[in-house]
């Protein structure tokens, strides 16, 4: 019986990356011709613990990245200017694309606006907590003061 190396998940084999003894007819069948494993051979079993290696510690950096983008967008607070009317309310409104180019220009962290939670769009002038998701799971609170242009 011939061992396989996964390359992508196999509901009933296991996961990407696993090793797996397999009969030749199903690794020449369905698993080769479908790219969901190859022949796990000694330089392919050291290739695949290296990329398991390699991946393990660049998912350690993004959730430390993660955090120090958390902790930075924590503390910063976010001055948005728009046209308002005399009692306060906005011309328009401030949506979560508007949030997250104002975090993009005063930090430089990129973030996906629909990562943004707001309820509602930004309506009036005045102070916001706006939750933010930083990729890698954190959560941060940014302070966004809605301003009146003059």
């Amino acid at each position: 019986m011939p061992q396989a190396i996964l390359l992508k998940d196999v509901e009933t084999l296991g996961e990407k990356g696993d090793v797996v003894i397999v009969s030749k007819g199903y690794m020449r069948n369905f698993l080769a011709p479908r790219n969901l494993a190859r022949e796990a051979t000694d330089a392919a079993i050291e290739e695949s613990k290296r990329r398991a290696i390699e991946q393990e510690r660049e998912q350690r950096e993004s959730i430390e990245r993660a955090g120090e983008h958390a902790a930075l967008l924590s503390k910063t607070v976010l001055t948005i200017p728009r046209k308002a009317g005399d009692d306060g309310r906005l011309f328009g409104s401030v949506t979560s694309a508007d949030v997250a180019e104002a975090i993009r220009e005063a930090r430089g962290i990129k973030v996906d606006k629909r990562k943004i939670r707001l309820e509602d769009p930004i309506k009036e002038i005045g102070t916001h907590m706006v939750e933010v998701e930083i990729p890698g799971g954190k959560i941060a609170a940014v302070k966004t003061m809605i301003v009146a242009e003059s």
